[in-house]
């Protein structure tokens, strides 16, 4: 079973940088897509970020594009983890953000396909 574990987030000055890290121990992460959603109170979750099983292809969504990257470490000997460096941030960026673990090779993946979330980890940008 994916165990996604979260961590970086934290609070920061608008403009400032964030990186993001989304672990799985149990080394089988490795064959899916990955994402990363963020969420604030009273609205759904929405999509920021996407990376193929590969790290061969991403995908973003308009209001981070040129501003957050999505990247991966796969390797069979430890842990597997997946990143989004977020740069120049804005105070609309605060949020919870979660990382989520896709099945199938769709590309862009359909939003139903991510099966395995993290807890969570809070991002917080001041003005």
């Amino acid at each position: 079973q994916v165990q996604l574990v979260e961590s970086g987030g934290g609070l920061v000055q608008a403009g400032g940088s964030l990186r993001l890290s989304c672990a799985d121990s149990t080394r089988t992460f490795n064959t899916y897509a990955m994402g990363w959603f963020r969420q604030t109170p009273g609205k759904e979750r929405e999509f920021v970020a996407a990376i193929n099983w590969s790290g061969g292809r991403t995908d973003y969504a308009d209001s981070v594009q040129g501003r957050f990257t999505i990247s991966r470490i796969s390797r069979v000997s430890s842990k597997n983890t997946v990143y989004l460096q977020m740069n120049s941030l804005k105070p609309e960026d605060t949020a919870v953000y979660y990382c989520a673990a896709a099945y199938g090779t769709n590309w862009p993946v359909p939003s139903n396909n991510y099966v395995y979330w993290g807890q969570g980890t809070q991002v917080t940008v001041s003005s």
